[in-house]
């Protein structure tokens, strides 16, 4: 072929096809086709599903609140016959504890008074010995005293004096 000849190509568009005029109603179309699918399936799939979510989560965390009121209330009434039973076996702890310091004082008081009989029975003897003993000491100082005077008059004098001369001497002064 010849060269000078021009050959003529199909015209091709220039630009996007989006944008050409003669694309748009075929644009439109499937734009029509896709958003009536998604607006199908979001009114009757998903829509649903996530409300249907929501209500189940709403219903659940109202169910949970309620049982944890009821629970709280639960453990407040606990925590209230706990503290009045508390206060309950303090107050018989410390009746107890009155009831045995008492019974104690009584015992040793009961045990102080024998003790104090027992002594004083004891001290009551021993002054009894004693006085007996002072009794038959004094009894005793009359002959010691004779004896002593014969002894110093034996010494001074050198003479001896009979018990029965120095008894007479004591019997006139007495």
């Amino acid at each position: 072929m010849a060269m000078g000849a021009h050959t003529t190509a199909p015209a091709q568009p220039i630009g996007l096809p989006q944008f050409d005029p003669q694309w748009w109603p075929g644009q439109m179309l499937w734009l029509l086709v896709i958003f009536a699918v998604v607006f199908f399936l979001m009114r009757h799939v998903f829509v649903p599903r996530i409300g249907g979510t929501i209500a189940a989560r709403e219903g659940k965390i109202e169910g949970d609140i309620a049982a944890a009121r009821a629970l709280k209330e639960e453990a407040e009434a606990l925590a209230r016959t706990a503290a009045a039973e508390r206060a309950e076996a303090k107050a018989a702890a410390e009746r107890v504890a009155s009831d045995a310091r008492d019974a104690a004082k009584a015992q040793v008081a009961q045990r102080l008074a024998e003790e104090e009989a027992t002594l004083a029975k004891h001290v009551a003897a021993a002054e009894g010995k004693i006085g007996e003993a002072r009794d038959a000491a004094m009894g005793h100082v009359r002959a010691i005293a004779t004896d002593t005077a014969a002894a110093i008059i034996a010494r001074l004098t050198g003479e001896a004096v009979t018990p029965v001369e120095t008894k007479a001497a004591f019997a006139g002064r007495t």
